[in-house]
């Protein structure tokens, strides 16, 4: 019986993700976010969403990245549970547990010495685009916006790509008290790919598994 259980854990339909999935696309989203973080980082650029907090928190107080993302996203959880269920919640902060680590870690495994502004941009919002849609099909996110996107999304059919883009604007608005026009124009260039993919990409008609 118990081995039938734990089988029943590992095996996936056509509309239900096992565990083993969630774990690797969790796993995978998280990476995927590190790596693209690092090239906006390396061409020191900003973001929008909870990232964008955590980064500006980053360059104005010298704390590290992975601290400032997991704290700035503790005040999310709330409305995660009471509008998305307990499921999203913990997978959510797994995603977002595991990126904060890594952050941390990255940089002495990989090192960005010099990454131009606007390469940074397109391939760090990509990257990150990347990253959200594979945790977005395994119904978690990066917290915050993300999370406030998806309910939106699914309370009132707007696209959560273009709902996280009206946000990524405030956020990058703030922007100009710690970087130059240009370093904030490269950062909204990359918040437009980031969110174009994910609006032309994630779409719950499309992708139905949970």
């Amino acid at each position: 019986m118990a081995s039938n259980a734990f089988a029943g854990l590992l095996n996936s339909s056509a509309d239900r993700h096992s565990l083993l999935d969630d774990a690797q696309g969790i796993v995978a989203g998280s990476m995927l976010a590190v790596l693209g973080v690092s090239l906006l980082s390396g061409a020191g650029l900003l973001a929008g969403g909870t990232a964008g907090l955590a980064f500006l928190a980053h360059y104005a107080t010298g704390l590290g990245f992975g601290l400032c993302f997991f704290v700035v996203n503790l005040p999310f959880y709330y409305l995660a549970f009471r509008r998305l269920g307990a499921a999203f919640t913990i997978k959510t902060f797994a995603a977002i547990a595991l990126t904060s680590v890594l952050s941390e870690f990255i940089s002495g495994f990989i090192s960005m010495a010099h990454v131009d502004p606007i390469a940074g941009a397109l391939f760090g919002g990509l990257v990150i685009g990347a990253s959200m849609l594979a945790l977005f099909r395994h119904r978690a996110s990066l917290g915050g916006i993300g999370i406030l996107a998806l309910y939106i999304q699914d309370r009132f059919g707007w696209r959560a790509g273009f709902v996280q883009l009206g946000f990524d604007g405030v956020i990058l608005a703030l922007s100009f008290f710690v970087a130059s026009p240009f370093i904030i124009a490269c950062s909204v260039l990359g918040a437009l790919v980031l969110n174009l993919t994910i609006a032309i990409n994630h779409r719950k008609d499309r992708y139905i598994a949970m």
